[in-house]
């Protein structure tokens, strides 16, 4: 496929997207420069336009200067303390008064409040990368201020996920500092980051099945950054230990590769997506150590696809601005956390703009990405994902079977961004709305006589795997819950919500996916209870104009109904297998970011849906001619589960178990 061309003519060294090394530092430039207009008198706090994060102003005016400071030190790192538009002095004249407890700017302390211990590890990291240019330099007054504050983080408590890795940074630059530090929290630290290590170098942030970008834009890419700017190889950190870390990066680049769209679009699931192109920054991370496997052309272009996949929505905006949303401000996209200075984490994506000019990786001609030069079929071991992409769409999508934020068991709502069954580079969730804790798409839910829907989080993969003829398949299981969320019906994206639990019946679902094609399966082990119905959502469509949609109405033979949503870019489709009965496509307005309506098809059950299989056809792709529908027939397999046997258009098939209740 094609796009349209980025601020540079694409061919020479970038035939995919025309981004050079010159259009990065353009764009770092005029993100910077917005800034000034925000900066306060002195140059503690910068304080966007937008509503405060739960932390009030203070702390969202520190976040500001903090991450800004991210994509400066980066700048001035590349070009060797080269600083034409005065950066180091305006952030030298920042720290000097937010770090002076007497003067009115001082920042809170990150004994004080935890959002400072994230912004403290972004401020050490840059006085570290930018040590000859501005610490070496400042007075001692300051130099004194800033290691008091920073002090403060010795000995303080920090969650055990990616946070853990904000004090090893502070604490680090410390030790190289003369300041107060402790080798016992950074020990502990590396040991929570151990017990975070899953299959294939992929990382869970926290112990709870949390894959998303902070796998990428925090734990790949501290540890490694530690050891290239901090001397700790030999001393904290073992050389073995090093060299674990660049072969855990290696494995899960190779994988992160393959999440990225034709388009440059990320793969749009999990938490703060307000960061936008910081799923960029592992991709640079093994350029700077050394460890990545992948070409320095291709490591571009995908850097380059990212940025320009935004910035040809609108991103910054018109003032220069990273506003809170993903092409442009949405509201729902805020979480309790998020203040107007937050999307400035975008900056670890820009982290390349510290290697010079002459690095291979900007250099190197661009490379096509996974998706552009082949169909796509992988599982994803430890998030437990079937990766699906075609090269004649350009669309990446995961169905997913192993990640929800939550533990095995544990009975919360589905949280939008972790718990459905599908994410992709062209689609996202609903995120406000009834059907973020009512969910529809891509869902498989019991409703109640009341019409609510039941949640899967708390489920167990069985398998993922690959099988013959390009198939992948994976299985979940889990007894389904409702969960009275009553109250603000504002998303919580980062976990389910908890509240009085009413449990249901084991629910077993199968996905099934050849050539972008699914079949998923459904189950239900035990009596459902009276009234009871199943439906099943397909993929949610969002556009600027309500989507076109078709649907087989009523009266059609059980087993053959269909539902159709269309926009002028993408089609969703379900089809019904066996044992649906009708369908229909939802359609709702204000529930997206990614335009003004949303449409989802689903089709549902009218009487309990057992005891029997359920399939249906599950379609996502920019052809509006749907694929040949495959042919099922169900089965016993003598051991309380059952076969599917799946003859696709082409006369191929797929024999699928569907393993009893354990």
């Amino acid at each position: 496929m094609s796009f349209p061309p980025g601020p540079g003519r694409p061919d020479g060294l970038s035939p995919y997207t025309g981004w050079e090394r010159r259009h990065w530092t353009a764009l770092a430039d005029r993100l910077l420069g917005a800034l000034d207009a925000h900066r306060s008198p002195g140059g503690a706090r910068i304080l966007l336009p937008g509503p405060n994060s739960s932390y009030g102003p203070e702390s969202d005016g520190l976040e500001g200067y903090a991450r800004s400071f991210l994509l400066a030190g980066f700048r001035i790192a590349g070009e060797r303390g080269a600083d034409p538009t005065g950066l180091l002095e305006r952030y030298a004249a920042g720290l000097a008064a937010g770090t002076d407890p007497r003067h009115p700017e001082a920042w809170p302390r990150p004994d004080h409040l935890d959002q400072a211990k994230v912004e403290a590890a972004s401020i050490a990291l840059i006085l570290q990368l930018t040590k000859p240019w501005l610490w070496d330099r400042l007075d001692d007054r300051v130099r004194q201020t800033t290691v008091a504050w920073l002090s403060s983080v010795v000995g303080q408590s920090y969650p055990p996920i990616n946070w853990v890795w904000f004090r090893i940074v502070v604490e680090s630059f410390l030790r190289e500092a003369g300041g107060p530090w402790s080798a016992t929290d950074i020990e502990q630290d590396l040991a929570v980051h151990a017990s975070l290590r899953r299959a294939d170098g992929w990382l869970s942030d926290g112990q709870e099945r949390a894959y998303d970008h902070y796998t990428g834009w925090a734990l790949h890419t501290y540890p490694l950054l530690w050891t290239e700017l901090f001397d700790v190889t030999g001393s904290l950190c073992p050389e073995p230990l090093r060299s674990t870390w660049g072969a855990d990066l290696a494995r899960y680049l190779d994988d992160a590769v393959h999440l990225v769209g034709a388009d440059g679009a990320p793969l749009m699931q999990g938490r703060s997506l307000i960061y936008r192109f910081a799923s960029a920054a592992p991709l640079w991370t093994g350029a700077i150590s050394g460890d990545s496997p992948l070409p320095p052309g291709l490591t571009r272009r995908a850097a380059s696809g990212m940025v320009d996949h935004f910035a040809r929505h609108g991103v910054p905006d018109a003032e220069g601005l990273l506003t809170l949303g993903w092409h442009h401000p949405w509201p729902g996209m805020r979480q309790a956390y998020s203040g107007p200075g937050s999307p400035y984490w975008a900056a670890k994506g820009m982290l390349g703009l510290m290697l010079p000019a002459d690095h291979p990786v900007w250099t190197a001609t661009e490379e096509p990405l996974p998706v552009e030069r082949n169909d796509e079929a992988r599982v994803v071991t430890a998030p437990g994902w079937l990766v699906s992409a075609r090269r004649r769409d350009g669309i990446v999508t995961v169905l997913n079977h192993g990640t929800d934020h939550a533990r095995p068991g544990e009975p919360r709502t589905d949280a939008p961004l972790y718990a459905r069954l599908g994410y992709s580079t062209a689609t996202v969730p609903p995120l406000t709305g009834p059907t973020v804790h009512d969910p529809v798409d891509n869902t498989v839910a019991l409703l109640d006589r009341d019409g609510r829907a039941s949640h899967r989080t708390g489920f167990r993969t069985r398998y993922a795997e690959e099988l013959p003829h390009g198939v992948l398949a994976a299985v979940s299981s889990g007894r389904v819950h409702w969960v009275d969320a009553s109250g603000d019906a504002a998303a919580d994206h980062g976990s389910g919500r908890t509240g009085a639990v009413t449990p249901g019946p084991e629910v077993t679902v199968a996905s099934v996916v050849r050539d972008g094609l699914e079949v998923r399966l459904v189950r239900v082990d035990g009596p459902p209870g009276p009234g009871i119905r199943l439906r099943l959502g397909g993929w949610p469509l969002a556009a600027a104009t309500r989507p076109a949609s078709e649907t087989s109405g009523e009266g059609r033979p059980l087993g053959e109904p269909y539902a159709v949503a269309a926009t002028d870019q993408l089609t969703s489709g379900l089809r019904g297998l066996t044992g649906y009965e009708s369908a229909g496509v939802l359609v709702e307005q204000d529930t997206s970011p990614l335009g003004s309506w949303t449409a989802i098809p689903w089709l549902i059950t009218r009487t309990p849906p057992v005891p029997t299989v359920l399939g249906a056809v599950v379609t996502l792709g920019r052809d509006s001619t749907p694929p040949g529908s495959p042919a099922l027939t169900v089965g016993p397999d003598g051991d309380g589960g059952h076969v599917a046997r799946i003859r696709w258009a082409d006369g191929a098939t797929t024999n699928v178990s569907i393993p009893g209740p354990e």
